[in-house]
């Protein structure tokens, strides 16, 4: 299910990018990123729809996945 990022309270919003800007596996390649600049340039793909939050019910996670990934039948 996609969660709406307009819909989230800001704090809540922050909190989550920057959760998700830190967890392992994303890693940004050879160059460090700071993570105000990797929070920024995830705002800014919601804002755009290239990513979406995504809620997963019977998992009850929350990831950020690409809106391309989301197949018509709306399960990634």
């Amino acid at each position: 299910m996609i969660i709406p990022h307009h819909q989230l309270d800001p704090e809540t919003l922050q909190n989550l990018l920057e959760e998700y800007a830190t967890r392992d596996g994303t890693d940004y390649g050879e160059r460090e990123v700071s993570l105000a600049d990797k929070v920024a340039n995830l705002r800014r793909q919601l804002h755009n729809k290239s990513v979406v939050i995504w809620f997963e019910p019977g998992e009850e996670s929350i990831n950020l996945i690409l809106a391309e990934d989301i197949p018509a039948d709306g399960a990634p």
